[in-house]
This record gives C-alpha cells, structure tokens and sequence, in this order.
C-alpha cells in the first residue's frame, strides 16, 4: 500500500525541497509514499484570496480563518483520512505515533500560521500534534518532522535492520556506536565492540542503552515492561553510577510542538 500526505500550507517552498530531497525523496521515487504540498491560498477568500483576519476580542496578530481550511478539507479530505493539526497545545509527537500513521492510509497536515487558526478549526481535524515545548513561525518544519518520521518507517523505506536498535524503538536511547579510527584524540573503542564475542557486544549494547537512558531521559524507563536480564543490568548501572562521581553529563529534550 502506498501512503499518501497531502500537505497544507501558505509557504509551500518551504517544504517542497527538504521532501524531495535524501531518504523522503527516495522513499517517494520509490512508490512507497506520495506527498503533495497544496497552498492554502488556493482556497482563500474573494479576489486577494485572504485566509486570515484579526481575533475577535483584540490582540496582536492575525488568525487563520476556518473557510479556507473547511474548503481544503472538503476537496482533500476522504473516508480513509486522517487529519492533523500541527500545534504547540498537540499531543506530544513520539516514536508510537510516528509507527501508528506510518500504517494509515491518507495523511492531511496542517500547518499553522501567525498566531494560529480560529479555534473552530480544531473541530474539522482528527489529531493535534506537537514537535516540542516551543513556538515556531508555524506548521511547516513540524509537519517537515512529521513526514521525515513517518515516511522512513514505511515498510522497505530503508533496512529494517537500522529500526530495531533506534533510540526510542524499544523504550530506551540507543547505544554509543564507534567507527575508525581505532584512536581518536586520544579516545579508544571499547574493546568488546571488536572482541567478536556477539553476546558480549548484544549485553554491552542493551546495558549502555539503559544506562544512557537512565542519565538522559529517565522518565522513560518507567513507561516500559523489563526483562528479567534488563533488570540486572538497571541494577549493575544504578550500582555503577552510585560509584562514579562524575556520570555522562545529560541532554536535556522537550517533549512535544511546533508554534
């Protein structure tokens, strides 16, 4: 089945080149994907094709009206649907949802502007999504994150190999990778990863995947079932790390908008 996006926007260029170029380029030559990108101005209102206005009540900027989006939805919109809002106040976006539309039919993104859409507009969609805990300009490198998510996870979109181990694939960050050179700046590799012991490099992978996700992003270890063998390895790190004064310093990460 191919997936199909359709892409609505006031600023297409914004998003016509970063989708035809690399893996999303290549996924749609493919015939695995089909995204369109439609300028919301082609169903704006009366001869300067308007789509915005001030807000009812006072305030700075202007607001998507709902006519414009209405008559999109009503040209694009089809049984098999889904539609979404890109929006700071979504559901955050996270690897669950991205392999959840990856097997829907029909994609419609929306990609606000200014200082949003008249809140009518939230009534005509399916899903509100979020990239994050800030504002953008608007939708558009949202939706751009969205598709990119969605579209490497197509099935033969790229080696399913390179899925199975990705941070977030299984509920925890993915482990430090190394290439050569064998010493860089005076940093070695660790010597198991060219030991040729396969079950000492699997555990020393899934052990600095828990323990990088205990560092960086903790909030994820209580949303997932353990293993009985990923519980002894939690039990070594938290043992290591009561022991080593300085651990990996974390990356702080924002769950969920655009803006």
């Amino acid at each position: 089945m191919t997936l199909e996006i359709d892409l609505v926007t006031l600023f297409p260029d914004m998003v016509a080149g970063p989708l035809a170029a690399s893996i999303p380029g290549r996924i749609q030559e493919q015939g695995l994907a089909v995204v369109r990108v439609h300028d919301l101005r082609t169903w704006g209102l009366g001869r300067h094709r308007s789509v915005d206005d001030a807000p009812y009540g006072g305030g700075a900027g202007m607001v998507l009206r709902p006519e414009p989006v209405a008559g999109a939805l009503a040209e694009l919109r089809r049984p098999e649907s889904t539609v979404i809002l890109l929006d700071p106040a979504g559901e955050p976006f996270r690897q669950a949802r991205a392999e959840d539309l990856s097997r829907r039919a029909h994609l419609v993104l929306l990609c606000p502007r200014y200082e949003g859409v008249d809140d009518r507009v939230r009534g005509l969609v399916d899903l509100e999504l979020s990239v994050g805990d800030y504002v953008l300009t608007g939708g558009e490198l949202a939706a751009l994150v969205v598709v990119d998510a969605v579209l490497r996870l197509l099935p033969g979109a790229i080696e399913a190999a390179s899925l199975e181990d990705e941070s977030f694939a299984h509920g925890l960050l993915e482990y430090p990778q190394y290439t050569r050179p064998a010493i860089f700046e005076g940093r070695g590799v660790p010597e198991v990863l060219v030991s040729g012991d396969h079950g000492a490099v699997r555990r020393w992978r899934l052990r600095e995947s828990i323990r990088r996700t205990l560092v960086r992003r903790p909030d994820l270890l209580d949303q997932r079932p353990w293993t009985p063998e990923e519980r002894r390895l939690l039990a070594e790190v938290r043992a290591a790390a009561e022991d080593d004064p300085e651990p990996e310093a974390a990356t702080p990460a924002s769950p969920g908008g655009p803006g």
